[in-house]
Order: structure tokens, then C-alpha cells, then sequence
């Protein structure tokens, strides 16, 4: 696809995910899948973190990242690629341009954490070239799309890809292998491109499974298109999980909306306890769109009394002068009592 978002996306297969696989054993780590005690108590079920935290660059966005590079032809390879992305993605798509060495075009919002654009230029090198284009992420994929056009470039997206939803498939792959009996499974959700690869496993490895997207309550793109049936423009406002930003993608809706039990909205400042509580009981980094998963497990939506449950902790990559503001208001509240 280059420098267009027209025709369809093909949904990949399972098979699809096993090659993913395949052809990440050594690039990409599989990350653990840890038993949480406090989360269980909280929640009253057997709660198990899926910690992509852990993943190079810090997030689960090298898995689709790599899967996508290395699908290339040589002649796009040598052409270069072009892609938008909040940050997580750029980290990726990053490494996998060094790995190859293949010129990559990244664009990120304005709203892109500082932590994420400095490991984007790490990992890419010479290989990079970052520009800070927009508002929100539509915005700089409206931008990244034009530009792939007058450069001649392959536009890689984000998420309206197969061999990126393959890609990310291969964390629930790996949720399965480690705790075959999972009931319900939380995942966090943006253009659709992680839920899709999630999902793909989840029916060919344990149909009984629930599938649950979680996002930010700022970012009304999913529940409008939930409850319209289509996708339909929504305006959103920055939230803690930047890397939740974008609209729904029209190309996975109908595929997501038959294969996930629901989707659940969280509010900023239940996902800043999410992230603080995570912290607290486990010491790790979540960053808010991890923090949306772990906000979902009390949120309601979902019956997981006494369930096997699968929590994706999507990414840590959040500023520390943004988390360590978390933090600090999170105790400021806690001496308010």
C-alpha cells in the first residue's frame, strides 16, 4: 500500500500468526505471562499479566513492526517506507529499519511522549527520520499518507495491516501456550490492530474465550461506532494513554464486532490508579493504555468472578516526569483520606 488507506485488509489466519512467529523466535522476546495476586484479590478471579512492558522497545508494537519489515520486496526496501504512529509503532518500525537497514519516514503527534521520540532516534540511527507533524494522531496520518505519495514511499500502517495484526497476534499465541485455559481476556485498543491479531488466536485456540477492548473515555471513536454499526467521526481529547489516540479503524470494525464481547471506556482517573496500583503491588512502569486493561478488570463490564484472566499490559513507555506526576497525586489523594 503506498500512500493510500483504499481496499479492504485481509483479516489474517492463524497460520498467519504461526509464520509470525516463526519469524520472530530471537527478534522478539516472549514476554511473561505473571500471576498477580494483588489483581486477583482485587478483582476475585485468577488475573494474569500479559508483560509486553518487558518486549524491546517497551511495548508489543515490535512484533507487528518486524513481521511487516521483513514481508517487504526489495524494491520497497530500497524505496524506503513512511508510517504514523503515537510512538509505540515508531519505536518499532525503528528497529526493524535498523535491522534491515531500510530508510523509515516516522511521523508522530505533537502529543507523543518525549521518552518515546528519543528511543525512536536511538534505535533507528541513520536509518531514521522523525518529524513531528500534528495535532492528534488522524492528523499526522492524514500528513504521513500524502507524504508517502510525493515521496514515493510505502506507507506501513499501524494497524490496518495483516502482517501487523499477525504480528500482534503473537502475544496471545503465547498467552495460550503458557495458560491454555484463559475465560476472559482484556486488551487494550486503538485503531483495532492488536485486538484483531488478539482475536485471531483467542477463536483458533480457545473459542469459549471473552474478548474485551479497553479504551480511553477521551477517545469516543470506539463506543460511537459500537453503537452505530459503522465507524463515524468522533473528536477526542488527550488522555494518559497516548498511545490509545486515532479513530477506529472502518477496515477491522466488522471483524472486531463479531469476534469481542464488548469494549469498555476508562476514565482518566481510573486509569491513573490502574497504572499507580500496578506499581505499588508489582514495582513495574505501566504506561495509560496498559493502565486501561487493568482499569477494566473492576470496571463492570465484564462478570470474572472466579475466571481465568488474561490482562495485556500493552506497553510501558509513559515519561517519567509525566508518571512520577501519577504518582504523586495518587499519594497527595491517598493522605486526603
Amino acid at each position: 500500500m503506498n500512500g493510500s488507506r483504499d481496499g479492504a485488509v485481509r483479516i489474517p489466519d492463524i497460520t498467519d500468526v504461526l509464520k509470525a512467529r516463526k519469524l520472530l523466535f530471537g527478534l522478539a522476546r516472549h514476554t511473561p505471562l505473571e500471576y498477580s495476586h494483588p489483581l486477583s484479590d482485587l478483582a476475585g478471579a485468577r488475573v494474569y499479566m500479559k508483560l509486553e512492558n518487558q518486549q524491546h522497545a517497551g511495548s508489543f508494537k515490535i512484533r507487528g513492526a518486524i513481521n511487516k519489515m521483513y514481508s517487504l520486496t526489495e524494491e520497497e526496501r530500497a524505496r524506503g517506507v513512511i508510517t504514523a504512529s503515537s510512538g509505540n509503532h515508531a519505536q518499532g518500525l525503528a528497529t526493524a529499519a535498523a535491522m534491515l537497514g531500510t530508510k523509515a519516514v516516522i511521523c508522530v503527534p505533537e502529543t507523543c511522549p518525549e521518552a518515546k521520540t528519543a528511543s525512536v532516534l536511538a534505535r533507528g540511527g541513520e536509518y531514521v527520520d522523525l518529524r513531528v507533524t500534528g495535532a492528534q494522531y488522524d492528523d499526522t496520518e492524514r500528513t504521513a499518507l500524502r507524504m508517502a505519495g510525493e515521496e514515493k514511499l510505502t506507507f506501513v500502517s499501524a494497524y490496518e495491516d495483516t502482517y501487523i495484526a499477525a504480528g500482534q497476534g503473537t502475544l496471545a499465541l503465547e498467552m495460550f501456550l503458557d495458560e491454555p485455559e484463559l475465560d476472559v481476556i482484556f486488551c487494550p485498543l486503538s485503531g483495532g490492530g492488536l485486538l484483531t491479531g488478539v482475536a485471531v488466536a483467542a477463536r483458533a485456540l480457545r473459542p469459549s474465550a471473552e474478548l474485551w477492548g479497553t479504551m480511553a473515555k477521551n477517545n469516543p471513536s470506539w463506543p460511537r461506532a459500537w453503537d452505530a454499526g459503522r465507524v463515524e467521526p468522533a473528536e477526542e481529547t488527550d488522555s494518559i494513554a497516548d498511545a490509545l489516540g486515532g479513530s477506529a479503524s472502518p477496515k477491522l470494525f466488522d471483524f472486531i464486532r463479531r469476534n469481542v464481547t464488548g469494549i469498555a471506556g476508562i476514565s482518566e482517573e481510573d486509569i491513573a490508579k490502574a497504572m499507580t496500583f500496578v506499581h505499588k503491588n508489582h514495582h513495574l512502569v505501566i504506561e495509560g493504555a496498559a493502565g486501561t486493561a487493568v482499569a477494566a478488570l473492576t470496571s463492570g463490564k465484564a462478570d470474572i468472578k472466579g475466571k481465568r484472566v488474561g490482562v495485556v499490559i500493552s506497553g510501558g513507555n509513559v515519561d517519567d516526569s509525566k508518571f512520577i506526576g501519577i504518582l504523586s497525586e495518587a499519594g497527595s489523594r491517598a493522605q486526603a483520606r
